[in-house]
This record gives C-alpha cells, sequence and structure tokens, in this order.
C-alpha cells in the first residue's frame, strides 16, 4: 500500500477542500447511547430506542462481548477470539446494509427490525452459544450471554459529547476503566471553529469531493460537531505529584515513523489468526513482523525498525487520514475503502516512544511478549469508560480531548498521545479481555493491591495536516470514525538486556536512550 506525507506548504491551499470533503451539511452524528450492558465497557445508560422516535438514526448500537468475557480459560481463548472476530465482521456488514437502506429505514422503520436487526440478533446468538460451548468444554459455562445478542440504532443528537479527557496519566479505575473527568468540559466550550464554522475552518461545506449526505467523504462520518478550536479549551491537564521513592527517570526508543508505509488491518491481540479483525488500517512501528498469524516466536525472530535493535516490540495504531477526497491504494481494500476508511493515509511528522516511572514507587520489568490494550476502539458506542487516548496541537498541549479532534492555528501541529496501563498483577502477560492482567494507577499514582508499577509506554505521534476539519482517523464502520475510538496497541519484546536497562534507567532517574 503507498503512504502519503504532505507538508503544510502543499496542504494548506486545499483546507477549504478537505473542509468541503468533510461537511455535508451538519449530520449531526454523535449521538446517545440506546442500550446499556452489564459489562465496564457502558459509561452511561440512556432511555431505550423507542423513546428516539422520528428522530434519524446514525448507527448500529451492540453490546461489546469481549468487555463482558472477563474469565475464558486458555484453552478456549483461540476459539472465543474467533468468534469475536465473527461478530465484529456481522456487525460491520449490518452496519453497510443500514448505511444503503438509510432512506428506506426513515420512512418505514420497521425495515430496520426485519432487515437488519433481527437477522443480526440471530447471528449473535449463534456466536455466542459457540462460545460459551468453547469454555464450557474445558471450564464452566458462561451464563446470561444471550442477553447481549440484540442490538439497536442510534439516534442523532447533534453536538452532545461523552466528555473530554483530562491529560492525566490514567483512565482511572482499577482496570482502566473509569475516565476522570476535567474540571471543565472543553467539549462545552466549542467555539466559533468547532461547529458551523465560517467555512475555511469547518463551515457547512458543500461534499463536492466526495459527500454522500451522511458526513464525511465516505458517508459515515466525522461531521463538524466532532471538532473543537483548541484556543477555546481551557488548560485540563493535571499530573499526579511526584513523591519520595518514586522513579522519575525515562527511557526513550526511536522506531520511526513508520516511513516504510507498514499497514494492515489485523489485530494479533485481539483477534489472532483472522485477517481484517480490525476493520481498520493500523500503523506499524518497531516489529516488521506484525500481522493476524504473529506468534511470539516470529515476533522474537523478526527485523525492528527500531534504532535500538535489542526492542522488537510491536506498536501500533489507526491511521490518520486526510478527508479530501483523494484515494489511497487501499480505497478497494478490507479495512480500507470497503469498509468507510477512505483519503490519504498521513505519515506522522514525528513519534516519540517514552517509558516512564511511577510518581510513588520503583518500577519493575515488564514480562515479555506483555500484552496492552489502551482505550477502546468501540467507545462511541461502548461509552468513554475504556476510552484514553488524548488529542491536542502542539503549543497547546496543557489542553487535551478525548471526544473531539482539535481544529489546530496555523503553524501548529495535530498531537494524539497514548499513556499505557502502567500497573501489571504481576502474573499474566494477556487476559481474556485483554485489559484486566493490566489497570491504570489510581488519581495518586498507586497500583491497587496485588498489582505493581512497570514502566509506563507514553505515546506521542504528531502530524502535519490543513487547518480545520479535514481529518479523520479509522475505524471500525459503525463507529463513526470518532475520535473518542482511538486507540493504540503493544507488543513487548525487548531482550532481557535492554528490559533490565529501562527498568535501571527509571529508577535511578536518568534519561536514558
Amino acid at each position: 500500500m503507498g503512504r502519503t506525507s504532505r507538508k503544510r506548504s502543499t496542504l494548506a491551499n486545499r483546507a477549504i477542500a478537505a473542509s468541503a470533503a468533510l461537511l455535508l451539511g451538519g449530520g449531526g452524528l454523535v449521538a446517545v447511547n440506546v442500550y446499556a450492558s452489564a459489562g465496564e465497557g457502558r459509561s452511561h445508560q440512556r432511555p431505550p430506542q423507542s423513546e428516539n422516535a422520528g428522530q434519524a438514526m446514525s448507527t448500529i448500537d451492540c453490546p461489546d462481548v469481549a468487555n463482558e468475557l472477563t474469565d475464558v480459560p486458555r484453552g478456549a481463548r483461540w476459539q472465543v477470539d474467533r468468534e469475536l472476530a465473527r461478530i465484529d465482521s456481522q456487525i460491520t456488514q449490518a452496519y453497510q446494509k443500514f448505511a444503503d437502506q438509510k432512506e428506506q429505514i426513515e420512512q418505514d422503520p420497521a425495515l430496520a427490525e426485519n432487515a437488519i436487526l433481527t437477522p443480526l440478533k440471530n447471528k449473535r446468538l449463534a456466536s455466542l452459544e459457540r462460545i460459551a460451548n468453547a469454555i464450557d468444554r474445558v471450564g464452566k459455562r458462561p451464563q446470561g450471554l444471550e442477553a447481549l445478542a440484540p442490538c439497536t440504532l442510534r439516534a442523532d443528537d447533534s453536538g452532545s459529547g461523552e466528555g473530554t479527557g483530562d491529560g492525566t496519566d490514567n483512565g482511572g479505575g482499577q482496570d482502566g476503566g473509569q475516565s476522570q473527568d476535567p474540571g471543565q468540559d472543553p467539549s462545552q466550550n466549542p467555539g466559533q471553529d468547532g461547529g458551523q464554522g465560517d467555512g475555511q475552518n469547518g463551515g457547512q461545506g458543500d461534499g463536492q469531493d466526495g459527500g454522500q449526505g451522511g458526513g464525511g467523504q465516505a458517508g459515515n462520518g466525522p461531521e463538524a460537531s466532532d471538532f473543537v478550536d483548541i484556543t477555546t479549551v481551557q488548560p485540563n491537564v493535571n499530573q499526579p505529584r511526584q513523591r519520595r521513592g518514586g522513579s522519575k527517570g525515562s527511557f526513550t526508543t526511536d522506531c520511526g515513523r513508520n516511513e516504510a508505509g507498514k499497514f494492515n488491518s489485523d489485530n494479533v491481540i485481539v483477534a489472532p489468526g483472522v485477517t481484517n479483525g480490525a476493520h481498520h488500517m493500523h500503523d506499524y512501528v518497531g516489529n516488521q513482523a506484525n500481522d493476524a498469524f504473529a506468534t511470539d516466536d516470529s515476533l522474537a525472530a523478526a527485523e525492528t525498525s527500531c534504532r535500538n535493535q535489542g526492542d522488537k516490540s510491536t506498536y501500533y495504531w489507526p491511521v490518520l487520514r486526510l478527508q479530501n477526497g483523494q484515494a489511497e491504494d487501499d480505497a478497494n481494500a478490507d479495512g480500507g475503502g470497503k469498509e468507510g476508511n477512505v483519503g490519504e493515509i498521513q505519515t506522522p511528522t514525528q513519534v516519540t516512544l517514552k517509558f516512564a516511572g511511577s510518581p510513588v514507587s520503583r518500577v519493575t520489568a515488564m514480562p515479555r511478549f506483555l500484552r496492552i490494550i489502551t482505550g477502546d476502539a468501540k467507545a462511541f458506542v461502548n461509552g468513554n469508560a475504556n476510552a484514553n487516548a488524548s488529542w491536542s496541537c502542539t503549543g497547546f498541549e496543557d489542553r487535551q480531548l478525548k471526544d473531539k479532534y482539535p481544529i489546530c492555528p496555523e503553524g501548529s501541529q495535530v498531537v494524539r498521545t497514548f499513556k499505557f496501563q502502567s500497573c501489571w498483577d504481576g502474573q499474566n502477560s494477556d487476559s481474556a479481555n485483554h485489559r484486566t492482567h493490566v489497570a491504570f494507577a489510581d488519581e495518586n499514582g498507586r497500583c491497587q493491591n496485588g498489582f505493581r508499577a512497570i514502566p509506563q509506554l507514553q505515546q506521542r505521534i504528531v502530524y502535519d495536516v490543513p487547518p480545520g476539519p479535514g481529518f479523520a482517523l479509522d475505524s471500525f464502520p459503525e463507529q463513526l470514525h470518532k475520535p473518542v475510538t482511538d486507540h493504540g496497541d503493544f507488543i513487548n519484546v525487548f531482550d532481557e538486556n535492554l528490559m533490565n536497562k529501562v527498568v535501571n534507567c527509571i529508577n535511578s532517574g536518568r534519561r536514558c536512550r
């Protein structure tokens, strides 16, 4: 696949066209939750679908089965992961059918139930039964999974937000769950350029470069209310106070910016052995063997883009694209244009991968092949309990956003920041839902009982894109490219000597590379 890296001098002249391609009359795609599951993935309970009568529907909302499966025996995990990937594909297919028939559904709401929701429920019931059977063969059969089968449609509710990030080191909650609310919610202060705009920075636009009437050049988002002028956001970053006994050092690894253009739509952590398990494209730096079929052995034997060859870790995140009507090489590919991820993929201008310490204690080495996911690729429908990525602009990084893309002033660049979980259970390199073996420290920087501090991966990714709302990250189709769905993935493949150096540098207060 090709890759694109454009400088501001080239793109500035296309800012208006990029905005026009994005904005399609204010589709109002930020919607309320209409289903609340029992698990950590749902942070808000909302009225049922019937209360949305008469409103336009924007997407399909399904309970996230993976969040509910916190105890899957190892012997069943490969079968469960495959079935979870199948469930994701079922949602993708149902969403595409919904998008194709949206006008008819608005005229005849019963069509959604008969043609989309009921068939989807039946497919999910079959998958849930296969999951229960797989677990039952090697452990205790889970009860009540069938309650996760029904999905609903979500109504448009233009301008509503799920709350913004506070820029702190944690996502709150003992398992990386609840996000901390800032003192002031920047999404409530969008400013003139974050909503209706003036034309240049996100006005109504004419959709001439790919507008389909539903937001973004692929018709499934984002739209104007997903953006906010960063200059209107109040500073909201709070850091835990460094205490005696804390570890003040850091280790930075240089693995490049994916200049070679390594992309795929796999996710070996959540969907091992499943091609296109992510349904969106990822940037990869570090390990060069990462695809759906990578194993610990193949990762350990692979080449790495990292300058220090002792770091064969894999770092990956959804690509960022310009919404300018220009086709990328994956315009007709799975994970790309076939699933609503369109536009020119942007190579970051800078990628910083830093491992930091704990404000209250020394850190211990990560186990080799530790897997960590931060953020939630399905946060638009799940709620923001696991949302953890932050968005900002260079020169304004004391202002961090979770559920809005920033509109940066001229000369400033877009910044994505991921601060990964920094506490480990001391036993497992992964867990059934890929979350509970690691955790965020509390607001004071302490790990919960039974967990120990490990080096915290902090990723900072910078892009030179045109001023205004002309870009979006890749997402699952039904997640509508919402910024709250941003996420990062990491597999530790440091060799023992280098990991020991990392720990020693951090604990001794040195800054190492």
